[in-house]
């Protein structure tokens, strides 16, 4: 079932296609990256999901439903990049306001509250202000109160920034707990081994448009480009040839870029002819990275031949 749909959304601003036709749906319990550069879309997409920006044209499902900011607020968890706590009140106050913010009863806030503070080791912060946390210790507070109230969606832009390498592992732990109890998060960053790390489906936007979406596995299969590192027992041997050039040595290991009109079981007879000694064959693919870089660089070329064009005519 999916929990989300997004329907030929869009969102213009007088001299901005801020978010230009864009559609994808997320399925419920997925953990979905939202992905893009700076000034790609992303935070207007996330503000008229939250209900905070109305799309000019297009919908939003919530459950198979029109989405109600009356009805659906109170079922999304949202953890901005920006801080968004109270400085000068107290922590454990401001947890608890938070939460019946949501709709939850006192009891139930204070339950909640107590249990997160044990499991992040928050315990004794309760009388503490925001302005007295470090920056790693305010993104903890922030994940907490953004989680009290059991969300069916949780939306979670830049989750780890500021954090040390321990608590990043408890709040990626607790992000994969949460979506194997059912819970939908949307995940937004820039830092693409997280998204290869964290992410079933992911979405690119750039410029206001989608612009590839799929599983992860699958967006890497899309984009692979026939390299593949040969390991060897012993010295490589010498592998000048029409059947693909060598992109890099590293030890025993060789890269190597098949040619066009070949494939990898013509790199492999050519191996056995040469009587090569293999250890390995494996195909390398791309990294989410690399693929996020080339295609933002595609859709930029792509936008400037566009405006060139209408400038001559």
């Amino acid at each position: 079932m999916n929990l989300l749909e997004i329907e030929n959304l869009k969102k213009y601003y007088a001299t901005q296609k801020a978010v230009d036709d864009i559609s994808f749906v997320i399925e419920e319990g997925s953990i979905f990256g939202l992905l893009g550069p700076n000034g790609a879309g992303k935070t207007t997409l996330l503000r008229m999901i939250t209900g905070i920006f109305y799309p000019d044209s297009g919908r939003i499902l919530f459950e198979g439903k029109n989405f109600d900011p009356i009805s659906h607020i109170p079922f999304i968890g949202y953890m901005p990049e920006e801080r968004g706590l109270y400085k000068k009140m107290k922590i454990g106050e401001q947890a608890l306001y938070l939460a019946m913010l949501k709709g939850m009863r006192r009891s139930d806030a204070l339950g909640n509250i107590r249990e997160w503070f044990e499991k992040f080791e928050m315990q004794t912060w309760w009388n503490k202000k925001v302005d007295d946390l470090s920056k790693g210790m305010s993104q903890k507070l922030q994940f907490v109160t953004t989680v009290l109230h059991r969300p069916k969606l949780l939306i979670l832009d830049e989750p780890f920034s500021g954090l040390d390498p321990v608590n990043s592992n408890l709040i990626k732990d607790e992000i994969f707990k949460l979506s194997r109890q059912g819970t939908t998060i949307i995940f937004s960053t820039h830092r693409m081994e997280q998204v290869e790390e964290i992410c079933d489906k992911i979405v690119l936007i750039n410029q206001g448009k989608k612009i590839l979406d799929g599983t992860v596995a699958q967006v890497k299969k899309d984009h692979k480009e026939n390299i593949f590192r040969i390991g060897f027992n012993g010295t490589p041997p010498a592998l000048d040839n029409e059947v693909f050039e060598v992109a890099g040595t590293s030890g025993h290991d060789v890269t190597v870029k098949i040619r066009d009109g070949y494939q990898p079981l013509d790199v492999l007879r050519y191996l056995v002819g040469k009587n090569a000694d293999l250890h390995s064959f494996n195909e390398v693919l791309p990294s989410l990275n690399d693929i996020f870089i080339r295609r933002v660089a595609d859709t930029q070329k792509a936008r400037q031949f566009e405006t060139k064009n209408s400038l001559l005519n």
